[in-house]
């Protein structure tokens, strides 16, 4: 265990001591500090602002109900935002627009390749065997804030709503909201096989995007770096 991986456990020890007790002053700052990123998670998986907040709501209360029954087997992070994923996804199945259980499942076959099995140089070529014969182009980034790179921002998005929603969930909480992925494993209820896989396709995707919206916009000769 690391030294900050200690100090964590020791401050999420003392701050559940401090809810047990009714400290209100604990409560007020969890909520503080964990509103924000419970409420992106609610929308990234209910789709509806309204709902969305009343899955947060039901989240503090069931927080503040089961404070007592918390084992302590994973962090206090950790258990918020399972209870959340848990709520919010009981709601979207009442509303019949769940998340499909085979959505966070991959097979052996999974969903085809996530890059045209053409761009590889062949595994019987002596030289470089599986490496890229087409690689990923590359493209220069232009002055903050010009018009081209507000658009790539918003290419980005839109490539990202069009992601199948797992790959959509995992990609946003890993590289949008900077989670790592022991919590959206445990958000989400996946393995970390499973999750590695979703946000593997999930980058290539958005990769294939940006190739083709840079392509498009003459910038893919330019050197600089690619996602």
């Amino acid at each position: 265990m690391t030294h900050a991986d200690s100090a964590t456990r020791t401050f999420d020890a003392r701050l559940i001591d401090r809810l047990r007790d009714g400290d209100e002053s604990a409560f007020a700052w969890l909520i503080d500090a964990y509103s924000a990123p419970l409420m992106r998670l609610a929308q990234a998986i209910v789709s509806n602002a309204s709902v969305a907040e009343e899955v947060v709501q039901e989240t503090w209360l069931a927080v503040l109900t089961g404070i007592g029954r918390f084992e302590g087997r994973s962090s206090l992070k950790t258990w918020l935002f399972t209870i959340l994923a848990n709520r919010a996804k009981t709601r979207v199945s009442r509303e019949r627009r769940t998340i499909s259980l085979s959505a966070f499942e991959i097979g052996e076959t999974g969903d085809g390749p996530t890059v045209d099995p053409r761009r590889f140089r062949p595994a019987t070529q002596p030289d470089w065997p599986g490496n890229w014969a087409i690689p990923p182009q590359q493209w220069s980034a232009g002055p903050e804030g010009t018009a081209l790179d507000r658009e790539t921002i918003a290419v980005l998005r839109r490539g990202l709503e069009d992601l199948p929603r797992a790959q959509q969930l995992v990609v946003a909480l890993r590289d949008v909201h900077g989670w790592p992925s022991a919590d959206v494993c445990a958000a989400l209820g996946v393995s970390q096989a499973n999750q590695r896989v979703l946000l593997h396709r999930g980058r290539s995707r958005l990769r294939g995007v940006l190739e083709k919206y840079f392509a498009d916009h003459g910038r893919g000769d330019a050197s600089g770096q690619s996602m």
